[in-house]
């Protein structure tokens, strides 16, 4: 099964367009709010009409502006679960699962003994007379899978379906999804803002910044080989700086790149496809190391002024200021003069003791963990 999706939409001020294929599995779509994350599951619903472009399922065109297609959403076999369930307040969980059925259902005691098997599944017997109201945030978010399930639906979309959770409750009903999704046979689209949630629940993402989106990639090369500073951004990495390549890295050899905003040539060994702007470094990938360490190994090791120590919940973080930087406005605005280095608090320490750090320390990144950016 696959889904491909060609779409273009205008809103007021933001623009829509997006563009990619997903086969079965777990897909999740990344972005910022306001990306337009929401609105690209709503077209593929069929609850908005883009204003041109293609989308087709399992072969089937569901919306086509050339060929002057677009299927009826409830002729779409599309499951889509909104971020507050959608749930109707003043029917019953049974009720609530009857209307869901009983569109592609009409035989009454056939549609009865089909609910009866989903409350079991979804382990919500006992609560067939109670109202939403009545329910947990867990209950709730089963009751609308369980009407979605009903429906047989072609593909499954999940619209941020932890947003209004606190983190406990997430926790546990993230594990009670996974264990619905390994029953769903088609592909599964999950929109979220957070990167560890698509991390742990999807085998292939979809960045969308401002509209756009980028190809689908394994998750796995999302954190480990982003390729524009809007990824690694969503990929959780927060330092950047304008950076302009020098010497293309090889196969065979790291390449340079001179990082203004830092005022420091650094080696990268990724591979890069179209022209660079921004350099990446996580925080936990950048060390302070001894003035005895950085006089041995002066490759992309330099000097820092400290700026703030902060004593985190399970780390330290430095926030501190390259001491070649060159000084501009975009540079302040934008944060790339400062870089944020993140170490266990037993580290630190450590370091502490032996080397007395006062205004300045030395940093220090691999090659490796440069990330050349779009």
């Amino acid at each position: 099964m696959s889904l491909y999706v060609d779409i273009r939409k205008k809103l007021g001020d933001f623009t829509l367009e997006t563009k990619f294929e997903v086969q079965d599995g777990v897909t999740g779509i990344l972005g910022a709010s306001g990306c337009g994350k929401s609105m690209t599951l709503r077209c593929i619903a069929g609850i908005m009409k883009p204003d041109e472009g293609h989308i087709e399922l399992n072969g089937k065109v569901l919306f086509d502006s050339s060929m002057k297609i677009n299927v009826r959403p409830q002729d779409r076999h599309v499951g889509l679960l909104f971020q507050n369930y959608a749930l109707f307040p003043n029917m019953t969980v049974q009720q609530n699962l009857m209307a869901g059925l009983m569109a592609c259902e009409k035989n009454k005691n056939t549609a009865s003994q089909k609910i009866r098997e989903i409350l079991e599944k979804f382990e919500l017997n006992g609560l067939e007379r109670h109202k939403p109201s009545e329910l947990s945030g867990g209950q709730q978010q089963r009751v609308a899978l369980a009407r979605i399930f009903l429906s047989s639906p072609d593909i499954l979309m999940l619209d941020e379906p932890f947003s209004a959770l606190d983190g406990y409750l997430r926790w546990n009903l993230e594990q009670e999804l996974l264990d619905v999704l390994k029953d769903f046979a088609g592909p599964t689209l999950f929109v979220s803002h957070s990167r560890d949630e698509v991390y742990r629940i999807c085998d292939r993402v979809c960045v969308m910044d401002h509209g756009i989106s980028s190809p689908v990639i394994p998750v796995k090369q999302l954190f480990e080989a982003p390729e524009s500073r809007a990824a690694a951004l969503l990929s959780g990495c927060k330092n950047f700086a304008r950076a302009k390549v020098t010497k293309a890295a090889s196969a065979e050899q790291p390449g340079n790149v001179y990082v203004p905003d830092w005022g420091e040539t650094l080696s990268y060994t990724g591979m890069s496809s179209g022209e660079i702007h921004y350099i990446g470094v996580r925080s936990h990938y950048i060390h302070p190391v001894t003035e005895q360490e950085a006089a041995a190994h002066p490759e992309n090791t330099f000097p820092c002024h400290m700026e703030k120590v902060i004593d985190d919940v399970f780390s330290t973080v430095l926030m501190v200021r390259p001491e070649h930087a060159e000084s501009s406005e975009k540079s302040r605005k934008q944060h790339f003069d400062k870089i944020r280095v993140e170490i266990t608090k037993e580290f630190w320490q450590e370091f502490c003791e032996k080397e007395h750090p006062q205004d300045t320390v030395w940093l220090h990144v691999n090659p490796a963990d440069v990330m050349v950016l779009k």
